[in-house]
């Protein structure tokens, strides 16, 4: 399986950007997704996931309200769509995936497959 992020960029705190994540070469409604981030001298760390049928989510807290987590089983996309962007929201977004129980969300250690990133940065 392939994971390709894009829709990173420069953008001005309080601003908005949408990531998203395409998925090829399996089923991509047998996925669980989730969005993390690494920011320069830091551990790689989850910000976002949602369960293969998209009916349950789960965020870490300082996104929680600020950022909203999709997908598209049709499209064969996650999104991660980020308001209220703050500086410190400055990072390499990456995007994951794992084979996974249909309404369950795995747990952070448990994505198997992650595409190369795609750069937010935030300007105060």
């Amino acid at each position: 399986v392939q994971l390709q992020a894009s829709g990173g960029g420069l953008v001005q705190a309080g601003g908005s950007l949408r990531l998203s994540c395409v998925v090829s070469g399996r089923t991509f409604s047998s996925y669980a997704m989730a969005w993390f981030r690494q920011a320069p001298g830091k551990e790689r760390d989850f910000v976002a996931a949602i369960s293969v049928s998209g009916n349950n989510t789960r965020y870490t807290d300082s996104v929680k309200s600020r950022f909203t987590i999709s997908r598209d089983n049709v499209k064969n996309t996650v999104y991660l769509q980020m308001n209220s962007l703050k500086p410190e929201d400055t990072a390499l977004y990456y995007c994951a995936a794992t084979i996974y129980r249909r309404d369950w969300v795995p747990l952070s250690y448990e994505y198997d497959y992650w595409g190369q990133g795609t750069q937010v940065t935030v300007s105060s």
